[in-house]
């Protein structure tokens, strides 16, 4: 397979999280002969915030009113920042664009925004709204199992003063670590659980976008897409990655998602990615084909 048609993953993590929860997914690509980048949206990785007081001992009242450089920014910047990586990434060949959890508001974004830069969409366990904004989905049937005030009970500051969304990973709250675990990596070791919260950054961006942001038809809906279910995702549960599977497709019914389905907690998969990997391959040995 010569470089031009050897296709480029673009991976896109999701809230509170960073292109260094990739490295492990991104080594298994690599020994498959897949190359790779996963993206740190604004304010994300080495440009996050980690204020003073969130370091042991921590200072909870300095924790709470500490600036944050996600402040003031917008899915729109999020959207601008990833098609600058994808415009990049296309002059190299096909690009598979690959988020996860609320990556997917930004991927749908940019899809709807340049879909001929994108030559296949693969969402894991990824929010991709079509009938609802992302926030209404949270009073929807399909989201009743989740427990929606695990992060709140480590919530530092007030969203609205400090123009961010805030929490504590590092607290040592039993009864919070417990409620994280649950939610994110159930199916994990304590260690691992662990290792992948100090990979976590305190602070998340509040905008998660409105109507104009959904899947559209004419853009988003002309380019292939995959969708990999996580069966055992606390989080964004099965019930509710199939409702976005049925509603993407009932969008397109020409162009339907092509579907797989993983054993895994929210995170597992990052943590063992070589069954991932395994399917991304797959995938793109299929948009390869198909192009």
């Amino acid at each position: 397979m010569s470089g031009q048609t050897q296709p480029t993953f673009v991976l896109v993590h999701g809230a509170f999280s960073n292109s260094f929860a990739f490295a492990p997914l991104q080594a298994e690509l690599g020994l498959l002969g897949r190359r790779s980048v996963a993206v740190d949206l604004p304010g994300h990785g080495f440009r996050a915030t980690f204020p003073r007081a969130y370091q042991a001992p921590q200072d909870p009242e300095g924790l709470a009113a500490a600036p944050g450089s996600l402040k003031g920014v917008t899915l729109a910047d999020n959207v601008s920042h990833l098609i600058g990586v994808l415009e990049r990434a296309k002059r190299n060949g096909p690009v598979i664009l690959v988020s996860h959890s609320r990556g997917g508001v930004t991927a749908t974004a940019a899809a709807n925004a340049r879909p001929d830069l994108i030559d296949r969409l693969v969402y894991v366990s990824a929010w991709c709204p079509v009938e609802l904004d992302t926030a209404a989905y949270y009073a929807e049937p399909e989201m009743a199992t989740v427990d929606a005030g695990s992060l709140a009970l480590a919530l530092a500051g007030k969203p609205a003063e400090l123009g961010l969304l805030r929490v504590n990973f590092r607290t040592a709250d039993p009864a919070v670590l417990a409620a994280f675990k649950a939610a994110f990596l159930a199916d994990g070791t304590d260690d691992e659980f662990l290792a992948f919260l100090n990979t976590f950054q305190p602070d998340e961006n509040l905008d998660a976008g409105t109507s104009d942001d959904r899947a559209q038809a004419d853009t988003w809906g002309r380019i292939p897409r995959s969708y990999v279910r996580l069966a055992d995702d606390a989080s964004l549960p099965p019930a509710l990655q199939d409702r976005l599977i049925r509603e993407g497709d009932a969008l397109t019914p020409d162009n339907p998602y092509d579907v797989h389905t993983l054993r895994s907690s929210h995170l597992k998969w990052l943590v063992d990615p070589a069954p991932a990997a395994r399917v991304l391959s797959a995938v793109a040995d299929l948009t390869v084909t198909s192009g």
